[in-house]
């Protein structure tokens, strides 16, 4: 017989005689600890409504409730506690990305009416939400990992030296451990302009379906990997673990699971629908906008003829972003499916006023999406001389493979991704290279990333810098004479405005004067009967809720549409059309 059995009766008489561990308190209830997990807090200016706390509750007692309209960032919604389903173990605090979730100390709550005990922290007041006590997460502590899986990219030296990609990307386990990062809060849906399902194709890289992921994605992007690759990543600004660490990785993800397959078709296999069976689409222009409206309405049936005027479709993805950017074999790739699908290209032909009216007249519908064409002026004394560029024009010519004679020194003018383009291209042509920004490096509308890798490359940024004129110097060179600027805040919550110090002149001499301002429409070629009936008083085309302008049947989008002159917005101009392409075939079938 076991020791404890036979002594068992002495060790009860014992406990009989012994003072008790629980005694009566006086005075009301005790205060809880100082780091006791009570009811729940929330600093509503700092909560996002990314709904992380919602989803790793394993009780559901956190409902995401809408209490504001939502917002670029913030979903407008904010956690509903249920206390008869929490447990308070405290993972929707120790997961919460914005860190505004906590637990205060009071846990003494006495009420006959059930439902009192479904608030919403932050919105509902209540006598303990500016205490200081309770839970909160630990400095340091992180149930998410806050920092991205670094991007591989050539060396800054060898990469001015060749024109191969700059951006190595992501291997197959950095994918997965990037993709893992994801907390499924979707706010990068509702920020991305075609409304991607983002989380939907990271979930599928994270497990190891990256033919999953490529279907998921091509639901409603035609060239994700041009977006993969040059995307302005709008929905990286507002991932909710960006908050206090890195966004994630979308864009190289995207970038990642698009280059794992050669044959798109193959991993496709699109299911052709009938709707648009017998009818025929005219597509003007060959950039992000008209290919998607291409793609996505012949898969549908329709018949769809893409016209270009130059030799390759791609619009400014192909003419204007450099080839250590995006690569000519990723833009093939792209248009190989298009061809897959039975997209017929026309190239080298610009189409003229008397054709557009034949393409209305013989098609169920007609698409422009020929973008920004006309490079501003400089709008300085000299912008006319030889040696003085539009930047679009050396883009286009490289892109070509025509011969770019930039010369030993370059000075590029303006601040965008264009601007940024031209810079490094001229770093790699052998240049020494200036850029002049009339604002300061923070109001710089090119990419963080293309800025930063603009100056590993060599390439000097002066800020502050006015142009006023461009001279001709007798040794056959350009006088570049700029002037500094003051920032002047003139509105609150708006950037400053460069101001010109009168009286001082800066001087910088150079080959040539690289001009990249931005682009206006050219649309001199319409009819006058139909510019007259589409375009507004700055030359920009306006449509309905559909994409259709005031011409019965002719559509619109890309830059020619909206101004946020970035590919994204041009792919969701293109499914907008194609939506309202279908409905109104559907109508009319009916």
């Amino acid at each position: 017989m076991s020791l404890k059995y036979t002594i068992a009766p002495f060790s009860a008489w014992l406990q009989a005689v012994s003072k008790p561990f629980t005694v009566p308190v006086t005075g009301g209830p005790r205060p809880g600890a100082p780091r006791y997990r009570g009811w729940h807090i929330n600093d509503v200016e700092k909560c996002i409504g990314c709904g992380t706390c919602s989803a790793i509750c394993q009780n559901e007692a956190i409902d995401m409730v809408p209490v504001d309209d939502p917002v670029v960032g913030d979903s407008g919604l904010r956690p509903k506690i249920d206390y008869g389903r929490c447990c308070w173990c405290a993972l929707c605090v120790d997961v919460c990305p914005s860190g505004s979730l906590g637990m205060s100390n009071e846990y003494v709550w006495a009420d006959t009416d059930a439902d009192v005990f479904r608030y919403i922290p932050g919105v509902d007041e209540k006598p303990w939400d500016d205490s200081e006590l309770g839970w909160r997460r630990e400095e340091g502590f992180e149930l998410v990992d806050h920092d991205r899986v670094p991007m591989g990219m050539l060396d800054p030296d060898e990469r001015t030296q060749t024109w191969a990609e700059v951006v190595i990307g992501y291997t197959e386990e950095q994918a997965r451990v990037e993709a893992s990062r994801c907390v499924d809060c979707g706010l990068c849906v509702a920020a991305c302009p075609a409304h991607m399902h983002i989380p939907d194709y990271i979930g599928a890289i994270r497990d190891g379906d990256d033919a999953r992921a490529v279907q998921i994605i091509y639901d409603n992007n035609a060239m994700p990997e041009m977006c993969g690759k040059v995307c302005t990543r709008r929905c990286e600004s507002v991932c909710s673990i960006g908050v206090q660490g890195d966004p994630l990785a979308i864009r190289w993800l995207k970038r990642y699971a698009t280059e794992r397959f050669d044959n798109l078709a193959e991993v496709l296999q699109p299911q052709v629908e009938r709707v648009g069976e017998g009818r025929t689409v005219a597509v003007i222009g060959g950039g992000p906008s008209g290919l998607t409206v291409a793609y996505y309405l012949a898969i549908r049936g329709f018949e769809v003829t893409v016209h270009e005027a130059l030799p390759q479709v791609g619009g400014a993805t192909f003419f204007g972003i450099p080839r250590y950017r995006f690569p000519m074999s990723s833009l093939e790739k792209q248009v190989d499916l298009l061809k897959s699908a039975g997209v017929k290209f026309v190239l080298n032909h610009r189409v003229d006023g008397d054709e557009l009216t034949r393409m209305l007249a013989e098609n169920d519908a007609v698409f422009m999406g020929v973008g920004l064409m006309k490079p501003m002026a400089l709008r300085a004394p000299g912008e006319d001389l030889p040696g003085v560029i539009p930047a679009l024009d050396m883009l286009r010519e490289q892109n070509l493979g025509h011969e770019v004679d930039v010369g030993e020194k370059v000075v590029v003018v303006g601040g965008g991704n264009v601007a940024i383009d031209a810079s490094r291209i001229s770093r790699r042509l052998g240049a020494e290279v200036t850029i002049a920004y009339r604002r300061r490096v923070v109001d710089m509308p090119a990419d963080d990333e293309e800025i930063e890798d603009a100056e590993a490359e060599g390439v000097e940024i002066v800020t502050q810098a006015i142009p006023l004129r461009v001279e001709a110097t007798e040794d056959g060179k350009l006088d570049f004479v700029w002037g500094p600027a003051e920032m002047v805040q003139e509105e609150e919550g708006k950037r400053p405005r460069p101001k010109l110090i009168e009286g001082v002149e800066n001087h910088l001499v150079v080959d040539r004067v690289i001009v990249a301002i931005g682009q206006g429409p050219d649309l001199d070629w319409l009819p006058t009967e139909i510019s007259e009936k589409i375009c507004n008083k700055w030359g920009y085309i306006e449509v309905d809720e559909t994409g259709m302008t005031a011409v019965e049947g002719l559509y619109a989008g890309g830059d020619l549409v909206n101004d946020t002159a970035d590919a994204i917005s041009a792919i969701a101009d293109g499914l907008r059309a194609v939506n309202g392409i279908v409905d109104k075939t559907r109508a009319q079938h009916v």
